[in-house]
């Protein structure tokens, strides 16, 4: 029905319901506020969810006060595809793949997180060989996880040639995880009690020669951007927050590091064989956006060390099983053995309809992924299903900060602000 345009009361009624109407949509209380005793200048404005320097499905709504920030309030749950009720429903094994699509920028440490977490709650054991390539493919997966914030980063304030050089030696390492596990992008390579498959010896070299030319390509991007005035004038002094206020926040990974608390799991509670290995804790104490570029940079490096150290340990070990196979009620056995041999496949057939069963109990296991600290709370009633299985998504506590981080900054700092804490919003949403 059309409205008379002479007729102010009933356009008055109309705008108020349609105020009304947003009001009631949206529930939290400071998104509410929001729209509550403007001031004359103020503006709301909606960044996202379809902006791309949201980076994926981020919604932030912000009150402007001309160009400047005057509140920021982040809405998540764009893409919730309900991961962690979905796992109630399924085996732990065939949870597995779901972890390729959290933060699906580092799919091979997701692997090993939630691998890690079924075999704490079953008591399962890990082959030392095992373990050793979980810690090159966690490593290998930080480089490209912090390749693509550095790129990203750099475009969303205007450096394309950097997201283009970061991308291909993505690319490169795409070609590996492909030789490594059949997949480029969703791995699933993990397996509970070890890993799908050992590291053939010319992927091995070629890992090492990947290795060897990327430190001249880092110099590349490092030269290109790292001191650019324009770049700096971007970052340097935007997004601040405390290591106080970090900490209260949860914050965790290079966002937290950023602000100078030496935080890291590898370090701190060393899992795996972390405890066996020389690398740095990465910090810078400034706790703004060039802070938190800066720490994921000098973690490339630091990546590259490690995974160097890996390959000397694997090259010169001898090639024992990758699975563990002294406890079949919980570990799938090789396909030889099950179409050869009938104790396998009456295991196989046990796990594959009713899953690994671990005691009645619950467990929280936690990694140092790319983002932060991932973890796993398992809770099991004794069958082959997760009774309750909650993620905790460093892209979802960090994203507290961007509300703390935004507010008093211009709006064209928000862009940089929320590629300096780099969320994926398949964890963040969960």
């Amino acid at each position: 029905m059309s409205i008379p345009v002479s007729n102010s009361a009933t356009i008055e009624r109309v705008e108020t319901l349609r105020q009304a109407k947003i009001l009631r949509e949206v529930q939290d209380k400071d998104t509410v506020a929001m729209f509550e005793d403007p001031l004359e200048n103020d503006m709301v404005l909606n960044m996202g969810p379809q902006h791309p320097a949201t980076h994926g499905v981020l919604r932030v709504l912000l009150r402007l006060d001309g160009e400047t920030v005057a509140k920021c309030v982040p809405e998540l749950g764009y893409l919730h595809r309900g991961f962690e009720k979905l796992a109630e429903s399924c085996t732990y094994h065939e949870f597995i793949p779901h972890t390729d699509r959290l933060d699906y920028l580092s799919p091979l440490s997701n692997n090993v997180g939630i691998c890690m977490a079924i075999e704490k709650a079953a008591a399962v054991d890990v082959p030392e060989r095992a373990i050793w390539i979980r810690m090159l493919v966690s490593e290998l997966a930080r480089i490209s996880s912090h390749l693509l914030a550095m790129g990203a980063t750099s475009m969303d304030v205007g450096a394309m040639t950097v997201f283009l050089w970061t991308f291909t030696e993505r690319e490169k390492q795409y070609d590996l995880f492909e030789r490594i596990c059949g997949a480029r992008f969703t791995t699933s390579f993990a397996r509970i009690g070890g890993v799908a498959n050992d590291i053939p010896d010319d992927v091995m070299r070629d890992i090492r020669l990947w290795l060897n030319q990327l430190p001249e390509r880092m110099k590349e991007v490092e030269g290109l951007v790292n001191r650019n005035r324009i770049f700096v004038d971007r970052m340097a002094g935007v997004g601040h927050i405390t290591a106080e206020k970090a900490i209260a926040l949860g914050l965790t990974g290079p966002t937290l590091r950023g602000s100078g608390v030496a935080r890291d799991l590898r370090r701190d509670q060393p899992y795996m064989y972390y405890d066996k290995v020389d690398f740095d804790v990465i910090t810078r104490n400034d706790g703004d956006c060039y802070s938190r570029y800066m720490c994921r940079n000098a973690e490339v490096w630091e990546s590259m060390k490690l995974c160097h150290q890996v390959l000397d340990k694997l090259e010169n070990m001898p090639r024992t099983s990758v699975l563990n196979e002294d406890q079949p009620q919980s570990v799938l056995s090789r396909k030889a053995n099950i179409y050869t041999k009938m104790e396998e496949l009456i295991n196989d057939f046990m796990i594959i309809n009713f899953g690994t069963m671990p005691p009645k109990g619950d467990t929280y296991t936690v990694i140092e992924s790319p983002k932060g600290e991932l973890g796993f709370y398992i809770v099991s009633d004794g069958t082959g299903h997760p009774w309750k299985l909650k993620i905790r998504s460093p892209s979802s506590s960090n994203l507290q900060a961007l509300k703390h981080m935004a507010e008093g900054a211009m709006v064209s700092d928000v862009v940089a602000i929320i590629g300096s804490i780099d969320p994926v919003m398949g964890e963040a949403d969960k």
